[in-house]
């Protein structure tokens, strides 16, 4: 920069006292070199703030994924019931007696465990009792009546061959031949009705002692009381002919314990008797049991027409693990149609439509298309395209989780 001087020279070549040093422009020169400097300090704010944006807002974001490794291990293909199952049981008694009257014993209460043939209810048999005392009486009687004829048709049978051998001598005439004959015939027929009589007085018999053994409610298998919906002194109302009384005791055998779900019809042809299956129960959360199938129903149930199911039976392989099971409990059940052991895999929530999905590595996210084999909806067999470690992302809940995008991650499970 050139300066000028103001003023005549000294007789050294400089400026005499009180001259000014300018710049070209005709500014002072200290004011020249204070702007300068204040263009260099703007200038390196400038890019202070442009590379400190770029670190702070223009920063690229790092988006926080779920991850899980892909690992190895056994894979299943199932089918899940769609809705919750339950519990039941295969003995399962609402009992009722058959006749109407009043309750004079009821030995076993709600809870209670009862062996088969134990009495559960009496109801009053005064009489029936006193009918089948009748019966009795009048059977005794019969026979004696019977007992009356048949001991006259001897005596007139065994006339019949004396008046024979006498006619046969000449003694006897002919008029006393046919009224011998006649006579064990009469005494024959009266034995005979006395003996149908004898007959029916027993079936009247029997039919008494039916009616009184109705007046007892005996258990039909080994079971437990569930309800007792009547009370001692209560009196049970018969119903019209064919019409069953309203039931007074349940009575099941827990034992006997089976799961009952609903499947979608579309899988109907892939489930079979014998088929593996996985229990759970609301009551024991956290717990699998094994069980098989024992019955496919073989209809569609259409009562909901958007929801056509299929009724599928399964019973656990250890009876034990069904000791405190109570009927009506909620029960899941998957079933297992194949099975392999050994072989890559990863949840399945992983892989989106089309079988790609999202591998982080080195903070960094790539799409991986693979070829996939058994799935269910836990986990999916991976045939190629992955490696046992790799870190797949579990869940696309965000639009900035996608290939090309930077992440990290915030769960891992192996």
């Amino acid at each position: 920069m050139g300066i000028t001087q103001v003023g005549e020279k000294s007789s050294r070549g400089l400026a005499p006292v009180g001259a000014v040093a300018t710049t070209k422009t005709g500014l002072p020169y200290n004011a020249g070199m204070s702007r300068a400097r204040t263009w260099i300090v703007v200038v390196g704010l400038g890019i202070i703030a442009v590379a400190a944006l770029r670190m702070t807002v223009f920063k690229p974001r790092v988006v926080p994924v779920r991850v899980a490794r892909v690992t190895r291990g056994p894979v299943e293909a199932t089918v899940s019931n769609t809705r919750a199952g339950t519990v039941k049981v295969r003995l399962r008694a609402k009992l009722s007696p058959q006749v109407g009257g009043l309750v004079v014993a009821l030995p076993h209460r709600k809870g209670s465990r009862v062996k088969k043939g134990e009495l559960l209810l009496k109801l009053d048999d005064r009489p029936q009792r006193a009918q089948l005392d009748i019966a009795e009486r009048r059977l005794s009687a019969s026979r004696k009546q019977a007992d009356d004829a048949c001991f006259a048709a001897d005596l007139a049978a065994k006339d019949l061959v004396r008046t024979q051998g006498l006619h046969a001598k000449g003694i006897a005439s002919d008029q006393q031949l046919d009224a011998a004959r006649t006579g064990r015939d009469r005494t024959r027929a009266g034995c005979e009705a006395a003996r149908a009589e004898v007959a029916a007085a027993q079936a009247q018999v029997e039919a008494a002692k039916v009616a009184l053994s109705l007046t007892e409610l005996d258990a039909p298998f080994d079971g437990i009381v569930a309800q007792v919906s009547t009370e001692l002194g209560e009196w049970i109302t018969p119903s019209p002919p064919g019409v069953p009384i309203p039931p007074v005791i349940d009575l099941l055998d827990p034992s006997s314990i089976y799961i009952s779900a609903p499947i979608d019809e579309v899988d109907s042809e892939r489930v079979h008797v014998g088929q593996r299956v996985r229990l759970s129960f609301d009551s024991r959360p956290g717990k699998h049991f094994a069980g098989h199938v024992t019955r496919v129903a073989p209809y569609v149930e259409d009562k909901l027409e958007q929801n056509r199911t299929v009724t599928v039976e399964a019973e656990l392989d250890d009876p034990a693990a069904a000791r405190g099971l109570l009927p009506g409990t909620s029960a899941d059940m998957d079933i297992i149609i194949a099975r392999r052991d050994n072989v890559l895999r990863v949840p399945t929530s992983a892989v989106a439509e089309g079988g790609t999905v999202l591998v982080l590595r080195d903070g960094r996210l790539t799409e991986r298309r693979i070829k996939t084999g058994l799935s269910d909806w836990k986990l999916t067999e991976v045939l190629s395209g992955l490696k046992s470690g790799d870190l797949v992302v579990t869940a696309r809940d965000s639009t900035a989780i996608k290939a090309g995008a930077r992440a990290r991650a915030v769960s891992a499970h192996d």
